[in-house]
């Protein structure tokens, strides 16, 4: 769980650099694809490894949820959480519709077959113009919202998952886990927001 949840988000850091280019202009923003498409061994290598990072992250996020109902087969009487907070709770939840999105974003952005007016290896047109279709839009905010929580809380569960975890040094993890989580939403959802508020055209 924690080292492909580390592959992920590296690849999310990664990807929101490239997706912050729009703001360069569409010269730079269309040269970063090419750029990438025009290396076809390793833009396979990397997304091999992405979906064998994804599936494996699934399989151990659903042995871990079954791990954890075998120590205790019968739920609370009444639960109420302590230390718990809201984004762990909804881990379980997150992980299906983080999945979901993913289909959602690669059909959108990808292969452009749910885009209103897809061009291959113009980044910046299909940023622009998928954006400009305000469900889209919505959807990709408010996903990426929900992808904030899932990472302020992986990043730093990732870190007692290895087995590194202190009274001293674990609040520091956790808060510096939420910004850089929040900052790398940020990013992300700076693009849609730049295009429906007319910033980027």
């Amino acid at each position: 769980m924690a080292v492909t949840g580390l592959i992920l988000f590296g690849f999310l850091i990664a990807h929101m650099l490239g997706n912050l280019q729009i703001f360069l202009g569409p010269a730079i923003m269309n040269h970063y694809a090419e750029t990438l498409h025009g290396n076809p061994p390793l833009l396979w290598t990397v997304r091999t490894i992405l979906l064998i990072s994804v599936l494996l992250h699934i399989w151990a996020s659903v042995s871990l949820s079954a791990v954890k109902r075998q120590a205790r087969p019968v739920g609370y009487t009444k639960y109420q959480p302590i230390h718990s907070s809201w984004a762990s709770r909804t881990m379980m939840l997150s992980g299906p519709i983080v999945a979901a999105f993913v289909i959602f974003h690669l059909l959108h952005l990808t292969t452009g077959t749910i885009h209103p007016n897809f061009v291959p290896l113009h980044a910046y047109e299909n940023l622009v113009n998928g954006f400009s279709v305000i469900p889209f839009a919505l959807i990709y905010i408010a996903v990426m919202i929900f992808i904030g929580f899932h990472l302020s809380h992986g990043g730093w569960s990732m870190f007692q998952s290895v087995g590194f975890s202190h009274p001293r040094y674990t609040p520091m993890i956790r808060k510096a886990s939420a910004v850089i989580a929040w900052l790398l939403i940020a990013g992300f959802i700076s693009v849609p927001v730049s295009v429906l508020a007319g910033l980027v055209r």
